[in-house]
């Protein structure tokens, strides 16, 4: 192979790489470049960093030492296969000493560079935490049920909800998503919130777990940029009638087996079903529940119907048989004494239409 002269040092190489020889190819070629001192910003509550204007969740602290250097390394573009090791040391807890090795490929040559940097923390409190700090909030949910009083396990699971929902917001990204503060009353809980839209996530949870509905009321309380700035009070209304109630709608005994934006039951005169809007369920009343129920002795079972021993007067009568019955003569069955009748009751309460 013939050689050829370096026009710049004028020594003999077998190839020109950038019309120059290796060695003075190397000495103008920079692989990588990187500040010998970084900062970053980071909580001291949280250790969310703040980066490219905006504070974001990145991990533990050496995660982020990592992610500042990447931020700050330049790598030729004409390098190919590039791999990139960093090696961040503590040394204080406000500050990083890294060493970083890059391994590439330039004009087809291994190249390998070694840069070292310091990465200093800055302690102070994020957008988030601050808020959390000052008691922020963009919303508040009242929890309340329809025509009676909520349940302490009612509202236990709705605050359940809620805290599960905001996790799962604020792993999303909604930094934003954190309960304030919760206050009991006799009449339910309003839970104070730090995003509106966490609000509203956390009232179709409960809607889609529990039942009910909810409507949204904004009120303005402050301007900033020339933006009208908007408090929403979600009001969220637990059914009238939860599971196992049975309640005397249009002249009908029903037990309620789902309740939200639709009541879903069971005629219990007739065994069929039932559907209605739950606000549709005007001048419904609750008679029983489930919990009312007594034990019958099943004395024969015939067709659609079935003879029960009535608890009450121990005489024979015949009562529609439930769906999902499988009872046999002999056993004992729950029923429901209502001023409209005794009812037998569906063996699988926990079955939804």
């Amino acid at each position: 192979m013939s050689l050829t002269l370096c026009p710049k040092c004028g020594a003999e190489t077998r190839r020109l790489y950038k019309n120059v020889c290796r060695k003075c190819f190397l000495e103008q070629f920079t692989l990588a470049e990187l500040p010998l001192v970084l900062h970053t910003r980071i909580c001291s509550r949280c250790n969310a960093r703040f980066d490219r204007n905006k504070w974001r969740d990145e991990g533990d602290l050496e995660d982020i030492v990592i992610r500042t250097v990447e931020d700050e390394l330049f790598v030729h573009d004409e390098a190919d296969n590039v791999e990139i090791y960093i090696n961040p040391r503590e040394m204080t807890p406000h500050l990083y000493r890294v060493k970083v090795e890059i391994d590439a490929m330039v004009e087809g040559e291994p190249l390998h560079q070694e840069l070292k940097a310091e990465v200093r923390i800055i302690r102070e409190a994020c957008d988030r935490c601050s808020r959390m700090a000052g008691g922020y909030f963009e919303a508040i949910l009242q929890i309340r049920a329809a025509n009676r009083i909520v349940t302490p396990e009612e509202i236990d699971a709705c605050k359940l909800i809620c805290a599960n929902m905001v996790e799962k917001l604020w792993k999303k990204g909604d930094r934003f998503a954190f309960i304030t503060d919760c206050i009991d009353s006799k009449d339910g809980a309003d839970l104070y919130l730090g995003s509106a839209n966490a609000g509203c996530q956390i009232c179709k949870a409960i809607v889609s777990e529990i039942g009910g509905t909810f409507s949204e009321s904004p009120t303005l309380y402050s301007h900033k940029d020339g933006k009208d700035l908007y408090r929403i009070t979600f009001s969220m209304r637990l059914p009238e009638f939860m599971p196992g109630d049975i309640i005397l709608f249009k002249d009908s005994v029903i037990e309620i087996r789902n309740s939200g934006k639709n009541s879903k039951g069971i005629y219990l005169a007739s065994g069929a079903r039932f559907l209605e809007e739950t606000e549709k369920l005007n001048g419904a009343i609750r008679i029983a529940n489930r919990d009312d129920a007594v034990g019958a002795v099943l004395v024969a079972v015939e067709g659609d119907d079935i003879m029960v021993l009535d608890p009450s007067t121990y005489q024979t009568i015949t009562l529609k048989k439930p769906m999902f019955f499988s009872s046999e003569s002999g056993s004992e069955i729950p029923v429901i004494s209502t001023e409209q009748g005794l009812f037998a009751l569906p063996e699988d309460s926990a079955h939804k239409l």
